[in-house]
C-alpha cells in the first residue's frame, strides 16, 4: 500500500522493437487485425537437431544509427535495446542534459547477454584451444548486465542502475523496480524496459525442456497457442520494449504527453520448484500489485497474460486468475502473435496494454481456436472488444519461480 507523500510515476515516452512492429501504431494495427509476427528461421533449416523451426523475429534492420563507439560494444540483444530506447527517448521529448543530471537512472534487463557472441567466442575457444578471436569488447556483449550497461554509457545515466536479469520478468521488475525508486524519491525519471535476441540455443532449450512447440512448424502463424487444446509448447522471439518513466510533477512541468501512470507492482518467489510454475505464488505476485495500488480484483478492467502456451504453464495461471477475478475481467494473451519475447516480454506486453488503454480496446488470444477445459473458467474474449480501460494488469513469470504483476492505469 502506498504511503503518504509517495511520488507518482508516469509512462511519458514509449519506444518498441517487436515481431509485430517497430511503433505502437503498427503493433496495434498487428494486434486487432491478427498478423503473426512467427515465421520460419531459415538458418535452422539444417539444425537436425533441433524440431522447432520457427521464431518470432524482428524485421531486419541494420543498427548504425548508433554510434559505433557504442556499438562496438553491442550484441544484438544490446542493439535492440538501444533502437527500442532511441524511440522512447525521442517519444518522450525528454532532453539529453536532463537524462544525463543524474536525476535519471535506469533499469533493464534481457535473460543473459548476446547468445549469438557467447557462442562464437565459446566454440573458437574449443575448437582452437585459444581466445585469438576474443577482444576487448567481447565480454561487453555478453554479459548478463550488457543492456544496462551499454544503454547507461549511451545516455551518460548517472542515477540509479538496476539491471533486471530475471528471464521472463526481466521488462516487467526493471519497469516495477525503477517505479519504486521514482516513487521513494530516489530519482526523478528512469529507462526502463528489457530486450532480448533470437537464437537456436533458447529454442533448443525449451525444446529439451519439452516446452517448444515443433507441431505447427509448417504453419508458423498458427503455432503459438496459448489456452488452446492443441497448444504444445511456445514460441521463442525476440525484441526489446523501452518506456521513459518520470514523476508525475516533473512529467506535468515540462508538458510531456503522459501514456499512463504505474500504480502497482508485486513480484515474489514461488520457494518451490525452479522451473514448475505456482498458481498459488501467481496469485499472490496479483495480489501484492492489487494491495500496492490499493484496488481491489474488480477495479481491474484487463489482463494481459503471461500465458505462453506451454502445457502446465497456461493452467497455471488460469487457475490463479479464476481464484482471483472469476470470469468477470477479460483476459488474452498477445504472445500468440509474438511468440515468447522471454526477456523483453514484460516492457512489450505493457506497451501492448497502453496501445489497448489509448484505442480503447481489448484483443483477443489469437489461434484459440479450442479451449482447454483446464483452462476455463475465465473470460476470453472472442474478437476484438470496444472497452473503456481505466486500470490495466500485465502479468509475467520466470524460472527460478520468479512471478511479477504491474498494474498500469489512466492519469486522474
Amino acid at each position: 500500500m502506498k504511503q503518504e507523500g509517495m511520488k507518482r510515476v508516469v509512462i511519458t515516452g514509449v519506444g518498441l522493437e517487436s515481431p509485430i512492429g517497430g511503433t505502437m501504431d503498427e503493433a496495434m494495427q498487428a494486434l486487432v487485425s491478427g498478423r503473426s509476427g512467427v515465421a520460419r528461421v531459415p538458418e535452422w533449416e539444417h539444425l537436425e537437431f533441433l524440431r522447432p523451426k520457427i521464431a518470432g523475429l524482428v524485421a531486419e534492420h541494420d543498427f548504425k544509427s548508433i554510434p559505433r563507439k557504442y556499438r562496438r560494444s553491442m550484441g544484438r540483444v544490446a542493439e535492440l535495446a538501444a533502437s527500442a530506447t532511441e524511440k522512447a527517448v525521442v517519444d518522450s521529448g525528454a532532453d539529453r542534459e536532463w537524462l544525463s543530471s543524474g536525476d535519471v537512472g535506469i533499469a533493464y534487463g534481457s535473460t543473459m547477454g548476446s547468445l549469438e557472441m557467447l557462442v562464437k567466442y565459446i566454440g573458437h575457444l574449443g575448437r582452437v584451444g585459444d581466445m585469438g578471436e576474443y577482444n576487448a569488447t567481447s565480454f561487453l556483449q555478453i554479459m548478463s548486465h550488457t543492456c544496462a550497461a551499454n544503454l547507461a554509457q549511451m545516455y551518460s545515466i548517472r542515477g540509479r542502475m538496476i539491471a533486471a536479469c530475471s528471464a521472463c520478468t526481466s521488462g516487467s521488475q526493471a519497469i516495477g523496480f525503477a517505479s519504486e525508486a521514482i516513487r521513494w524519491g530516489r530519482i526523478l525519471g528512469a529507462i526502463a524496459g528489457g530486450a532480448e535476441e533470437v537464437h537456436f540455443i533458447s529454442s533448443g532449450t525449451f525444446d529439451i525442456m519439452h516446452g517448444a512447440s515443433f507441431a505447427f512448424n509448417d504453419r508458423p502463424e498458427a503455432a503459438s497457442r496459448p489456452f488452446d487444446k492443441r497448444r504444445d509448447g511456445l514460441v521463442v522471439g525476440e525484441g526489446a520494449g523501452t518506456v521513459l518513466l518520470e514523476e508525475l510533477e516533473h512529467a506535468k512541468k515540462r508538458g510531456a504527453r503522459i501514456y499512463g501512470e504505474v500504480l502497482g507492482f508485486g513480484t515474489n518467489c514461488d520457494g518451490t520448484h525452479i522451473t514448475a510454475p505456482s498458481s498459488d505464488g501467481m496469485r499472490a505476485a496479483m495480489e501484492l500489485s492489487l494491495s500496492d495500488a490499493g484496488l481491489k480484483p474488480s477495479d481491474i478492467r484487463y489482463i494481459n497474460a503471461h500465458a505462453t502456451a506451454t502445457p502446465r504453464g497456461d493452467v497455471a495461471e488460469a487457475e490463479a486468475v479464476r481464484s482471483l477475478f472469476g470470469d468477470k475481467v477479460p483476459i488474452s494473451s498477445t504472445k500468440s502473435l509474438t511468440g515468447h519475447t522471454l526477456g523483453a516480454c514484460g516492457a512489450i506486453e505493457t506497451i501492448f496494454c497502453l496501445g489497448m488503454m489509448r484505442d480503447t480496446i481489448v484483443v483477443p488470444t489469437y489461434n484459440l481456436d479450442e479451449l482447454d477445459p483446464e483452462c476455463g473458467g475465465i473470460y476470453h474474449p472472442k474478437s476484438v472488444e470496444r472497452r473503456e480501460l481505466a486500470l490495466v494488469m500485465n502479468n509475467n513469470f520466470a524460472f527460478g519461480g520468479v512471478n511479477s504483476s504491474l498494474i498500469i492505469g489512466q492519469v486522474r
